[in-house]
């Protein structure tokens, strides 16, 4: 499940930044480039969680590391 984090928190930001640019508040879109910012970077955090193929031996099971 960690693995899906990083495309879920890249999709929420763009959400995010779409709306709050669409609002036309005073304080929105700071606000909203902000909040992208760090789920931005949750998403760059979670992508130690993504597997990686090439580094799998042939004969390693996948679920040893």
């Amino acid at each position: 499940m960690k693995r899906y984090f990083s495309a879920v928190f890249i999709s929420l930001s763009a959400i995010i930044i779409i709306l709050g640019i669409n609002l036309d508040l005073y304080w929105s879109g700071i606000v909203a480039w902000g909040i992208a910012i760090i789920l931005l970077i949750l998403a760059a955090y979670f992508t130690k969680y993504i597997p990686n193929e090439k580094k799998r031996k042939r004969g390693q099971s996948p679920l040893k590391k």
